[in-house]
């Protein structure tokens, strides 16, 4: 059974499923256009995301919109979205029964969504959707087809931002996205 936007949005605010729900401020559902071809996740809020109830508004954010742009497209014509809703304490990473608790929120923005690509930002991410045995240095910017769906793999933007290295394989992997974004369209 689909469930709702609103039905969904209303879930995830309220959701008890797991011990990240007892320290949030806000949960962080995702934004952007609900009809998206392109729906970029990540692993979870940090304190910015969690303070104002939005995915990736600080500087991973701010390098993320660059990085749309870059490739005309913006957050607005995006849907943005994490692999947790909450935000997990001093911004450690997820763990696996919290990613399992929320993944089904997860599942049901992509069936309502329907996108043409998915790009995974990370590992935790990475592993989330496609399993343990996947990871990231290796499978980065190399795609993926689920039911229908492609994946794209790609390292986060947070570690772009400790790690200028990375920096070249984004950009390479959105220039991928890029053109498969318009190989696509209509």
């Amino acid at each position: 059974m689909e469930v709702s936007w609103p039905t969904l949005l209303e879930s995830i605010a309220n959701c008890q499923r797991c011990r990240l729900c007892d320290g949030r401020t806000h949960a962080v559902p995702g934004e952007g256009n609900p009809n998206a071809p392109l729906l970029l996740v990540g692993e979870g809020p940090g304190r910015d995301e969690d303070l104002l109830g939005r995915p990736f508004v600080g500087a991973a954010g701010q390098l993320l919109e660059k990085i749309l742009s870059a490739i005309g497209r913006s957050r607005e014509d995006t849907y943005i979205a994490n692999v947790v809703k909450c935000r997990p304490p001093q911004n450690r990473a997820p763990e696996a029964d919290e990613i399992a608790a929320c993944l089904p929120y997860l599942r049901s923005q992509v069936a309502l969504i329907r996108p043409q690509i998915i790009v995974l930002m990370g590992a935790t991410a990475l592993k989330a959707i496609l399993g343990d045995t996947m990871r990231i240095t290796r499978d980065r910017g190399q795609w993926i087809e689920r039911k229908g769906v492609l994946i794209m793999p790609t390292f986060h933007p947070a570690a772009l931002l400790r790690d200028e290295s990375k920096k070249r394989p984004v950009w390479e992997d959105f220039k991928q996205i890029r053109d498969k974004l318009q190989e696509l369209a209509p």
